[in-house]
């Protein structure tokens, strides 16, 4: 999949077949929209074109990048979206410029000079332009005057996207790793730079490794105990280095503690992974973790030795989960 980031250097695409969203998740609901986009394009001997954009639209527009949080970080989505077999994705820049755009110049400036699309696929309910005046009528009305097919998402698929979406995200937060896996047709996973502790779980023999996470709208896991396989970078950190489009094998096995450790009177919100059968300095490097089942809720203990008893029974859960699964 060719990578496009600089509108001003794309391509001639040939006989382009486009559509155009966040594809936030790339999960089961998108899945049908990119399968649409590859029977259109083999149809006509053409090449598919996502068009996606970066900054999320909603962080420009209402000016709260807390507010915005994504199941994929932009890394994350190239890596899903090139394991489709798409030939070209396009991240537009989004400014508050792009924003500005009156429906009319979105698609005479946008759309057709840059792309010359053979085809566009998109919804009925898809909005663009200033104001969001621009929909599927305005780019109907286009089809005779720059000669593009316009073919329309079915609206079953749409709807199965809008509900997956927030369907996901909420069993995310609430540790309902099963739905979220069974709607995204993938494991759940984050990527995080491994930090120093305190290096508390050392010494009641679980030592940690303690993860910060680098893009503040990666949504997480709600609190509590999980289940996890995991993958260490192998040395340069980037998304070249997760070898674009291609699987990747979680080797290591381990549980992981979302929370503000109560037990130990209290820290701000700590991710830590505890690998098993794992002892090398891995300090710096990305570890990508992929959620697999959630185990218990945070919990305060009434000290160090109830905290490791319990955390001996959270292992043989995670190992029996994991071995079977």
């Amino acid at each position: 999949m060719n990578v496009h980031t600089d509108l001003e250097k794309l391509p001639l695409f040939n006989n382009a077949v486009v559509t155009i969203g966040t594809f936030d998740g790339v999960h089961t609901g998108h899945q049908q929209i990119i399968e649409q986009l590859k029977n259109e394009a083999v149809k006509i001997d053409g090449e598919t074109v996502i068009i996606s954009f970066h900054p999320h639209p909603r962080k420009i527009i209402n000016g709260n990048s807390k507010e915005v949080k994504l199941i994929n970080t932009l890394e994350e989505r190239i890596a899903l979206l090139a394991a489709k077999g798409i030939d070209h994705l396009v991240i537009v820049p989004f400014t508050e410029a792009f924003a500005e755009q009156s429906a009319e110049e979105y698609i005479r400036d946008f759309l057709i000079e840059k792309f010359k699309p053979h085809t566009i696929i998109i919804g009925y309910d898809h909005r663009f332009g200033k104001g969001r005046k621009g929909d599927y009528h305005l780019l109907e009305a286009g089809c005779s005057t720059y000669h593009y097919t316009l073919k329309e998402i079915p609206v079953h698929v749409l709807n199965a996207i809008s509900v997956s979406s927030t369907r996901i995200r909420e069993a995310i937060l609430q540790g309902d790793i099963e739905t979220a896996k069974k709607l995204l047709g993938y494991d759940f996973f984050f990527e995080a730079t491994i930090v120093e502790g305190n290096k508390l779980g050392r010494t009641i023999g679980y030592p940690t490794a303690n993860l910060k996470i680098e893009n503040e709208e990666k949504l997480l896991p709600g609190d509590g105990v999980y289940a996890v396989k995991a993958a260490i970078e192998n040395g340069k950190l980037g998304i070249g280095n997760w070898e674009l489009g291609n699987e990747i094998t979680p080797n290591l096995k381990g549980m992981m503690n979302i929370g503000n450790r109560p037990t130990v009177g209290g820290t701000p919100k700590t991710i830590e992974v505890n690998l098993f059968d794992f002892d090398q300095d891995i300090y710096g490097k990305k570890l990508r973790v992929y959620v697999k089942k959630y185990l218990r809720g945070e919990q305060k203990f009434s000290g160090l030795d109830a905290l490791k008893t319990q955390l001996a029974k959270d292992k043989i859960q995670a190992v029996q989960y994991l071995t079977k699964e």
